[in-house]
């Protein structure tokens, strides 16, 4: 169980199922008010976690593994409760929008010239003349043709309209996002149950993945990761930060005793992902040292959740995690102490990144805002210690979604 409890109980109540109907009406709201902040008539979304969304389906490829020949594409309008979807169609993926029949269209195929000719003429149906648009991408075809797709004035970009919209989530999302959380937390109890020597990475990959479905995962959102981390970041392979490498693909290899893994899976629930993220000693227990960094985790966690509350900022937790840290940054450079999550496995913000203090003093916590922590203790010599934990801001301080053991560290 985790080992964290909040100051206060929490008045935040979290539907057990989702009220799809109620989360697409409450979600579509914000992005019109959104719209409306921005001053943005009409949305053009391509990106996948950007259709789900604005439109309520779960489309089962992330970006990256999507064949961007037929996707979904959404067109949302200010003045029109209801998004239209341009969908490849697949078995329930419409259904589950539960769209009038009216703003449900067959695929575009806006990699084509012709294609994106055939996308003008519906958009003159569907988006009033004149108006502001915004596209969160653009294919080489939408860009060899934007006197045609944006008449009124160049576009805008989506990301400023979608991005504020997605930070704070309704409780039917938390509920999606706990659930996700919940196949996963199960999953991985068989697979860290067949945890041995000689089992290979990817003997672990397939009984998560089998698990995870058969508990009710939409879709796996990234290759789960199972990382050997090398005793010296020396040892480790060579990356253009001269830090530690992660992640790094699931291989073939048999594990041996003794041996470090950080862990990291994503799946998704109805369109929403879970992130979980541990640290497992292969056949042994930690050693009094390993057992040390946990502990060290575990103090700086408590050093941040401390300031999880509404009204702190970014920088209020970065600098509680490197104080509790004696002066240095617990995370790894080309990473973050803490990311959200929603339709995407890693959503804004994103803090203690190159985005620099401003950003991170500027960010303001808000009820219903989800962060994912994820602080890293290393030490030559050990493979250092990882681990991820979810938790809502509400409006005494924070709840955690997630709740999954530490062990062979300890609950």
């Amino acid at each position: 169980m985790t080992t964290f409890a909040t100051a206060t109980p929490s008045s935040l109540v979290i539907p057990d199922t989702p009220d799809r109907a109620r989360m697409r009406r409450e979600t579509g709201a914000r992005l019109r008010a959104s719209m409306a902040e921005q001053g943005v008539d009409a949305l053009i979304l391509l990106n996948n976690s950007n259709v789900a969304y604005a439109t309520g389906t779960s489309w089962p490829l992330g970006d990256a593994g999507v064949s961007h020949v037929e996707r979904p594409v959404a067109v949302v309008v200010a003045d029109d409760p209801w998004p239209h979807l341009f969908l490849p169609f697949r078995e329930g993926a419409a259904e589950e929008s539960d769209l009038p029949a009216d703003h449900l269209h067959g695929p575009v195929y806006l990699e084509f010239d012709e294609g994106v000719d055939t996308f003008v003429d519906l958009l003159r149906e569907i988006v009033p003349g004149g108006a502001t648009v915004a596209v969160d991408e653009c294919t080489g075809a939408m860009m060899r043709a934007p006197h045609l797709l944006f008449p009124a004035s160049p576009a805008r970009d989506a990301a400023a309209v979608i991005g504020p919209a997605k930070l704070i989530k309704t409780p039917d999302e938390l509920s999606c996002i706990r659930t996700a959380c919940r196949i996963t937390e199960q999953a991985i109890v068989d697979v860290q149950a067949a945890l041995s020597p000689g089992r290979r990475q990817i003997d672990l990959s397939a009984s998560f993945v089998r698990r995870a479905f058969e508990l009710g995962a939409t879709a796996t959102m990234l290759d789960a990761i199972w990382q050997v981390m090398p005793d010296r970041k020396q040892d480790g392979v060579w990356t253009t930060h001269g830090d530690l490498a992660l992640p790094l693909l699931t291989t073939e290899r048999e594990l041996a005793a003794g041996d470090v893994l950080w862990t990291d899976v994503s799946i998704t629930y109805g369109g929403y992902c879970s992130d979980f993220g541990r640290t497992w000693i292969v056949g042994q227990d930690p050693t009094p040292r390993q057992q040390a960094q946990f502990e060290q985790w575990r103090h700086i966690m408590t050093a941040v959740l401390d300031k999880l509350r509404p009204g702190n900022t970014g920088a209020d937790l970065t600098a509680a995690a490197i104080a509790a840290n004696g002066g240095t940054r617990p995370w790894l450079p080309h990473f973050y102490l803490s990311h959200s999550i929603g339709v995407s496995a890693a959503e804004m913000p994103m803090l203690g990144t190159d985005l620099g203090q401003e950003y991170d003093e500027g960010f303001v916590l808000k009820p219903g805002m989800v962060l994912v922590f994820e602080p890293v203790v290393w030490e030559d010599g050990t493979g250092g210690y990882r681990s991820e934990e979810i938790v809502v801001i509400t409006e005494e301080g924070w709840t955690a979604l997630t709740d999954y053991p530490y062990a062979p560290y300890g609950n």
